[in-house]
């Protein structure tokens, strides 16, 4: 059986583990060696990669995932995009990942 992980920083790291999910930290200098290290393991079949460690993690690993069809790398979206002084309204940010994820807005 083949399982998820999520390749983040370590500040993000924690909310993941928190939400009860395996996590492999990083930083921008190690994250594509500990991407290409969780691809040829073998163990995983999603693989989530905060997207400020790694804009495109298909590309950065596209040796290692030579001749694989797992894992497939989830690219996901980095918290600190989410809460950076550029970001003026993080409301809006999240409320615009929801609605590229499910298709619709969700109003609480």
């Amino acid at each position: 059986m083949h399982k998820v992980v999520v390749l983040a920083d370590s500040e993000t790291a924690t909310g993941y583990r928190l939400a009860g999910v395996e996590v492999v930290e990083a930083n921008s200098e190690n994250a594509v060696k500990a991407l290409e290290g969780l691809i040829t393991q073998g163990n995983y079949g999603l693989v989530a990669v905060d997207s400020g460690l790694i804009a495109d993690p298909a590309k950065a690993a596209e040796r290692a995932m030579r001749g694989r069809d797992l894992p497939i790398l989830l690219p996901i979206p980095s918290l600190k995009d989410a809460f950076s002084t550029e970001t003026v309204d993080a409301k809006a940010y999240m409320g615009k990942l929801v609605r590229d994820t499910i298709g619709f807005d969700i109003k609480l």
